[in-house]
């Protein structure tokens, strides 16, 4: 009797470990399926991360690329074919450029810039047609272009007036800065008809990016 006994006290604890190493292998499996669905997350959360990163990289490059568009403007309003008031004064489709507002979507967009082909057609503000003629500028790779627009926010061609167009102030009708010189002093007196540039930079996987901006002369 007493081996039998023996031998009943000495297998009862070893049943006992083999329950206890049960529970702890399910504690072990749920706690790696946590890790598992952890590391899941993180990295699609890195991926999406990287990916708005690469986003915000290439829309930036292509603002950078637009602001060439600004530099052939200004090179034309300084010495090139729009370089005087008279020859402002009417539409000008070789040089993208409308002597009166062409007609903009909500967000202020001229609807001729939002128009695809490589002949766009818009409508200006007395509803004739506008079609820019000036070839599309080159971005720094081939899959890139720019296009753009300029018009003149009046309501009709010719002499910019105080009753058709968009203006800034003259130094008449101001109270300090300028206006504190002598007459001889001042800024040309004639108002300054704002002009507004549209450009739509277009890249890869037809990526658009839309800039704009207006500016004023002396006329």
């Amino acid at each position: 009797m007493t081996p039998a006994f023996l031998q009943a006290t000495a297998t009862a604890p070893a049943a006992g470990a083999r329950r206890q190493r049960g529970v702890v292998l399910l504690f072990c499996l749920i706690v790696l399926v946590i890790l598992l669905i952890g590391g899941v997350a993180l990295v699609r959360s890195m991926h999406t991360s990287l990916a708005g990163a690469g986003n915000l990289a290439f829309r930036r490059d292509l603002a950078s690329q637009g602001e060439q568009a600004a530099s052939n403007v200004l090179s034309a309003f300084k010495s090139g074919t729009l370089k005087t008031a008279t020859l402002s004064a009417a539409s000008v489709p070789a040089a993208n450029y409308s002597a009166v507002e062409l007609v903009a979507d909500t967000q202020g967009i001229p609807l001729v810039l939002l128009a695809g082909g490589s002949t766009p057609s818009g409508a200006d503000f007395t509803g004739a047609a506008f079609s820019p003629g000036a070839a599309d500028l080159a971005g720094a790779t081939a899959d890139i272009s720019i296009r753009y627009v300029i018009d003149r926010l009046c309501r009709a061609a010719g002499t910019a007036t105080t009753g058709t167009c968009v203006y800034a102030p003259s130094s008449n009708t101001v109270t300090g800065g300028s206006s504190q010189l002598p007459a001889s002093q001042r800024p040309a007196s004639g108002i300054s008809p704002v002009y507004r540039l549209s450009v739509r930079v277009t890249g890869a996987r037809a990526t658009q990016v839309f800039l704009q901006t207006s500016f004023t002369r002396p006329e």
